[in-house]
């Protein structure tokens, strides 16, 4: 069983209220806008991280994190990326991959509005975590925790942290 923190658009904040959800997971997972690398370090230096660049994040990001981000997390095949559409509209460089090779879970950030949804057709769960940092068009600061446990995504849990500018 692995506990996950997903989170995204931080763009470049980093606080106790996110730190403090960071320390209850066995891995953090940031799916892009990181801003600056003082977040991914605050967040690699209390778990496992895993992670993708957004389009706001520089040449020194993109070094340290790829574009897209394949992996199997105990049996979940999963696919992260910052920009990637949704269900069934996904952009045109994610479509062809879960068209032909579908996860069995799809991550993406950008647009700082908080989604879960099914791709019934292929049987993909897509998940966008919304906006923890406090830039952006938002109100709401959210993240998301599940567990993976097999191959089953189960526990979905959406974390509120306040209004953007608090």
């Amino acid at each position: 069983m692995t506990r996950i923190l997903l989170l995204s658009d931080t763009h470049s904040h980093i606080d106790d209220a996110i730190l403090k959800y960071a320390k209850q997971a066995d891995e953090i997972w940031h799916a892009g806008d990181i801003g600056q690398l003082t977040v991914t370090d605050a967040l690699a230096k209390l778990k496992p991280l895993r992670g993708v660049y957004g389009n706001i994040d520089d040449h020194i990001i993109q070094k340290e994190f790829p574009l897209n981000n394949r992996f199997i997390c105990e049996g979940v095949d999963v696919l992260m990326t910052h920009i990637g559409g949704y269900p069934p509209k996904y952009n045109s460089r994610t479509r062809k991959e879960i068209q032909t090779n579908p996860p069995k879970l799809f991550i993406s950030g950008h647009s700082h509005i908080l989604k879960v949804m099914w791709d019934k057709k292929l049987g993909v769960l897509h998940m966008n975590p919304g906006a923890c940092g406090k830039y952006g068009i938002h109100t709401v600061r959210t993240m998301l925790r599940f567990v993976i446990d097999k191959s089953e995504i189960k526990d979905l849990e959406v974390v509120e942290l306040g209004k953007r500018g608090q």
